[in-house]
This record gives structure tokens, C-alpha cells and sequence, in this order.
């Protein structure tokens, strides 16, 4: 099974951002995931992710509640480790979409061996919808957001009472 909007989309739409987000999730091995209850309400649970073979992985130990939470409502909000102090070098980082379970044995299995991930355990991969990454330069709040459906799009907020600008040089490759 395949996602419409993979991590290997991304990559390919938006090389340097897809970098960008990568490298801030790779910083450290622990992220917060966020699922929806039966009731409807979050829950926050700490994931290790992985990215590989154009899929963003969410691997979770078998019959844990984030796990039935996916299984029930596949939507999710992934935030990056902020690290240690203030500083969230390369950024504070979110992703959201839909988790999709992987349960094909062979390709568990295959995954289990490449990852050395002791059985058993559920796997997800993700369909992205959206792609947040909020970086300070200089005295502006920088917010880059990738949309399938729109792509790149970066708004600046200063440190002053002025709503929030477009920013048309923030959406090209090199912004």
C-alpha cells in the first residue's frame, strides 16, 4: 500500500525544505505524536520516527492506545523534539496527516529486519497534508507551510503589532 502524499512527494516537490524537516527530526529520536481519543479529545504520546524508502514511519509497540487510536481515526499532528534550552535549532517542526497501517507480513517483517524493531509491533506510514517548519531571522518569526495541494507558502511576522506578511521569495527552492 502506498500514500498519495509520501514523504517521497515532498522530497521531490520541495528538496531543500524536505531537508530542512528532516535533519530537525533527525536532531533527536524522540518526538510527540498527537491522536485523537474514541471521545475525540488528543492524546500526546511520545514515537521514534523514521524516514526511509520515501516513507515517513511511525512505528508504535503492539496494542498501545496511540496505536488503536490511528487504527480507529488516521489523523495525527507530529511535533519535533525541541531539545534541550530555548534555542530549537533548525527550527520547530510539525507534520500532519493520516496514518496508514502497514500489516502485510512479508513487508513487516522486511522492515522489522532492516530496522531491528523486536516483533510484534505496528507500523504506520504517513499521507502528509501539511508540512510546518517556523524558524527565527533576525527580528521576523519565518512560517513555512507545504500543502500538497498548494505547496510552499511563507508568511513573516515581525515583533511589533503588524499582522503577518506573504513572503512570494520564502516559497522558492532556496527559501
Amino acid at each position: 500500500m502506498t500514500t498519495t502524499n509520501n514523504w517521497a512527494v515532498f522530497e521531490t516537490a520541495e528538496p531543500e525544505f524536505a531537508a530542512a524537516v528532516r535533519a530537525r527530526f533527525a536532531r533527536y529520536p524522540h518526538h510527540v505524536l498527537g491522536t485523537l481519543r474514541k471521545d475525540g479529545s488528543p492524546r500526546l504520546a511520545g514515537l521514534n520516527v523514521d524516514i526511509r524508502g520515501g516513507e515517513l514511519w511511525l512505528g508504535m509497540m503492539a496494542g498501545s492506545m496511540k496505536a488503536r487510536d490511528l487504527q480507529r481515526d488516521p489523523r495525527f499532528a507530529l511535533h519535533s523534539n525541541p531539545g534541550p534550552g530555548e534555542e530549537m535549532e533548525g527550527g520547530d517542526v510539525r507534520i500532519s496527516g493520516r496514518a496508514l497501517e502497514l500489516v502485510d507480513p512479508p513487508e513487516l517483517h522486511r522492515y522489522a529486519e532492516e530496522t531491528e524493531t523486536p516483533h510484534p509491533f505496528h507500523l504506520f506510514h504517513a499521507d502528509l497534508t501539511e508540512i510546518v517548519r517556523i524558524t527565527v531571522e533576525g527580528d521576523d518569526l519565518v512560517v513555512r507551510t507545504w500543502t500538497p495541494e498548494r505547496g510552499v507558502h511563507t508568511l513573516r511576522r515581525g515583533n511589533d503589532d503588524e499582522p503577518a506578511r506573504e513572503d512570494p521569495a520564502g516559497d522558492s527552492p532556496a527559501g
